[in-house]
């Protein structure tokens, strides 16, 4: 195991920046960074429980890039702790972007979360459009229906009731997987978007990143 991971090109920098960034509007509490076989995967989550009440669903967003370093490592770290260290990354002779992970982890209840690495078999699409649709109205009634100066407790109730709901367009897949397919950034234009499944796991696989949720029971 080793703390340091490499990118292949100012590019991967560049997209990992951003994904960063918009994961930090999001939940600026943690990530989880996981290295190993010349990938790095970097998981948020988006939507997740709150204690045993809490019927919240749990969404996660992915995004992998190449690693060239043989870097092997499973951490949960704050994102903006990696966010300041890629601000300062050039490279070296060689054009290798080498980066420090930082020294201390922070605790998630969902990083302990872990869903499928294999058995993905396509179930469906979605449609990028609709997506972004359903992201807005759902962004839209979240919006009214929180007072001003509404408790966190309110506020997570609010929001787990409306991303809780099936996508009109497939029963078992949640609201949340919208919000958090708008939040990070991953829709674009008409692209029709592949839908995965394995177990009780569903992944959309979209062209700037990957949501992973728990498929709701119907």
């Amino acid at each position: 195991m080793n703390n340091t991971f490499a990118l292949t090109d100012p590019l991967a920098l560049a997209d990992l920046t951003v994904y960063l960034s918009r994961v930090r509007l999001v939940d600026d509490t943690a990530v989880r960074v996981i290295a190993g076989g010349g990938v790095l995967a970097v998981y948020s989550a988006v939507l997740a429980p709150r204690g045993l009440l809490d019927r919240s669903p749990t969404v996660l967003g992915l995004r992998t890039f190449a690693e060239t370093s043989a870097a092997t490592f499973d951490r949960v770290i704050a994102p903006a702790s990696l966010s300041d260290r890629l601000a300062k990354i050039e490279a070296d002779g060689a054009g290798v972007l080498t980066v420090a992970m930082p020294d201390n982890d922070v605790t998630a209840s969902w990083a302990g979360i872990a869903p499928p690495r294999g058995g993905w078999e396509r179930v469906g699409a979605l449609s990028a459009v609709a997506l972004e649709l359903a992201a807005r109205d759902g962004a839209g009634e979240v919006a009214r229906a929180i007072p001003v100066n509404t408790g966190d407790m309110i506020v997570q109730k609010v929001r787990s009731e409306v991303w809780s709901r099936p996508l009109d367009a497939n029963p078992t897949v949640p609201a949340g997987v919208a919000f958090a397919a708008a939040s990070l950034g991953f829709l674009a234009g008409e692209e029709e978007i592949p839908l995965f499944g394995s177990g009780q796991w569903l992944r959309a696989s979209a062209f700037r990143g990957h949501i992973l949720a728990r498929a709701l029971n119907v």
